[in-house]
């Protein structure tokens, strides 16, 4: 059998961690360990990875954790970790650090939820997956506009997913890849929209945990993917606009696909 392939899928809040865990055909468990309370769904090489969504309100269930699954499952573990890319740095960072204590190291990190998308590009109800993870507000103002942290002389600002699983996460969940700006403060108008897309032509979505999910991920050496569901188009606030629930529709579907293509892939990545 294959080995044991071990997820963990970082979301902002308990809705679309949620929205994850209904993909799955078995229901979620309860799994606490030192700085965070994770919802764990095994899913064995022999069944099905996923079936009908889970009814409202059913896919957590705080019953024991039993036995660990066989050889050859995936197994996905779902933290809530906060909104904003310190809050999910952190929560990331101690499952991550838990996990490698317990012997059990992850073979991958996700990033998932929600997000604004630029139009055209990213409609409401579409899938996005990055094919970069940028820090889009991570520098300094100066007079002659926004310097990244980067050409500060000081740290990172973007995050590469491994190239082959994106394309083929990407053509099993029909997402379109392409850059997610991590940003602290949503944006509310045009103006700052239209200077984001200047900015990053290549950006599909903003959202405001990758950024931070893939900073922990680095640091434990693990691969990282992100990927959003649009539910709003980036720019003024329109409340009437927002789709929630058609983008939380859209992230349990495309994790219902995703077991197979993670099981099998190939992970020469997983190390570079």
């Amino acid at each position: 059998m294959p080995p044991l392939t071990r997820v963990l899928v970082a979301t902002a809040v308990a809705v679309e961690r949620d929205a994850v865990a209904a993909a799955f055909a078995l229901p979620a468990r309860e799994h606490v360990v030192p700085g965070a309370s994770l919802s764990r769904v095994a899913v064995p090489a022999d069944r099905s990875p996923a079936g009908d969504p889970a009814p409202a309100g059913s896919a957590l269930t705080a019953e024991p954790l039993t036995a660990g699954p066989l050889a050859g499952s995936a197994v996905f573990d779902l933290l809530a970790a906060g909104v904003g890319p310190a809050a999910a740095a952190a929560s990331t960072a101690a499952a991550l650090t838990a996990a490698a204590l317990a012997g059990e190291p992850y073979d991958l990190v996700v990033s998932a939820g929600i997000g604004g998308g630029f139009p055209p590009d990213a409609p409401v109800g579409s899938l996005v997956l990055a094919d970069e993870i940028t820090a889009a507000d991570l520098g300094a103002e100066t007079a002659d506009g926004f310097v990244p942290v980067t050409e500060l002389g000081f740290g990172a600002v973007t995050h590469r997913p491994p190239e082959s699983l994106v394309r083929e996460v990407a053509a099993v969940t029909g997402a379109r890849s392409g850059a997610v700006l991590t940003v602290n403060t949503v944006t509310g108008s045009a103006e700052r929209a239209a200077e984001l897309r200047r900015r990053h032509p290549g950006a599909l979505v903003e959202a405001m945990e990758g950024f931070g999910v893939a900073e922990a991920a680095a640091a434990h050496g693990v691969p990282v993917l992100e990927i959003r569901a649009v539910s709003n188009p980036v720019g003024p606030r329109d409340r009437t606009a927002w789709r929630i629930g058609e983008a939380l529709a859209a992230l349990t579907g495309a994790f219902g696909k995703l077991p197979p293509v993670l099981e099998s892939w190939n992970g020469h990545e997983r190390t570079q």
